[in-house]
């Protein structure tokens, strides 16, 4: 029977050490995914977030001519439905009773709080994973990164230009998309860059880009502007959990990430009647998408 526990397989703990074990656990891992979305609380099976747009211009009114009203248009709506996800174990009566039940649940619990972990973690990068995949679109029904997120004033784009490796001029076109932003109707907003993240195989060229203090593969002395303007307040965020090892992202102060949480992760127990097994088990529904493509600029790389 898949997940049960016997005496040949491991034995767990008394239920209050399962219980403290595993919480211990589950804060002991660093958590990435709030650096990639900002963290809301759901109430219901889903949450929707609708799209209006600002007014545009004010137009030019001739002596005697009525004024021209504006209206703000509803834009697209996007749902984000919470999903479940759960985990566990049983371990049997016979094991309880021959007092094995001690010696290694601690280990076990810690398992449980790591494929949590891991969970939260790869659903949410993930989002950023499909961020160039046609298979996932958004709301408005392009994928999060692209040159064609439709608008009021016309397509829009929050992937770079040109697709490139991660480098100084790379960087800075980037910064420039996210500083020339504007709004539905074509107004200039105020985006700026907060965060660059990163696959773990540039953290080193990232560091040197954005925290060296002069110019990079020049001898000219130049500042680096990068850092002397402090275009990353939060700094750099690399993430084990991103699958490529090119693509690389900026995350603006534009809220358009968001990561809910319906029911937290939470370890309960229960018994079956008829074998008098015990079970442990955790389950968690949450769910995270984007909304809005100018909080998130970014590139697949080369």
């Amino acid at each position: 029977m898949p997940g049960v526990i016997t005496t040949g397989s491991h034995p767990a703990a008394s239920w209050p050490g399962v219980k403290r074990w595993w919480g211990v656990s589950y804060d002991e891992h660093e958590e990435q995914y709030t650096d990639l979305f900002d963290i809301e609380t759901s109430e219901k099976k889903y949450e929707e977030i609708i799209e209006t747009s600002n007014f545009g211009l004010m137009t030019v009114k001739p002596e005697g001519t009525p004024i021209t009203y504006d209206s703000d248009s509803q834009g697209v709506t996007t749902r984000i439905t919470n999903v479940t996800y759960a985990t566990g174990y049983i371990v049997t009566y016979e094991e309880q009773r021959d007092g094995l039940y001690d010696v290694v649940s601690k280990r076990r619990a810690k398992k449980l709080a790591f494929s949590a972990r891991q969970t939260v973690e790869n659903v949410a990068a993930n989002v950023y994973n499909r961020a160039f995949n046609a298979s996932y679109l958004g709301a408005d029904g392009v994928v999060m990164c692209s040159a064609a997120h439709p608008t009021l004033s016309g397509n829009q784009s929050n992937l770079l230009t040109t697709a490139a490796e991660l480098s100084e001029a790379s960087l800075e076109d980037l910064v420039i998309q996210t500083m020339d932003a504007t709004d539905s109707r074509g107004n200039k907003i105020s985006v700026k860059p907060v965060s660059l993240h990163i696959p773990t195989a540039k953290v080193f060229e990232a560091n040197r880009i954005v925290n060296s203090t002069l110019q990079g593969h020049t001898a000219n002395n130049a500042i680096n502007a990068i850092k002397f303007l402090g275009i990353f307040p939060k700094g750099i965020k690399p993430n084990q959990y991103f699958t490529s090892t090119t693509a690389f992202f900026i995350r603006t102060n534009v809220e358009g990430m968001v990561f809910q949480w319906r029911e937290r992760p939470d370890l309960s127990r229960d018994a079956d009647g008829d074998t008098m097994n015990a079970k442990a088990k955790i389950i968690a529904r949450f769910a995270c998408r984007h909304f809005d493509h100018r909080s998130v600029f970014g590139t697949a790389g080369v």
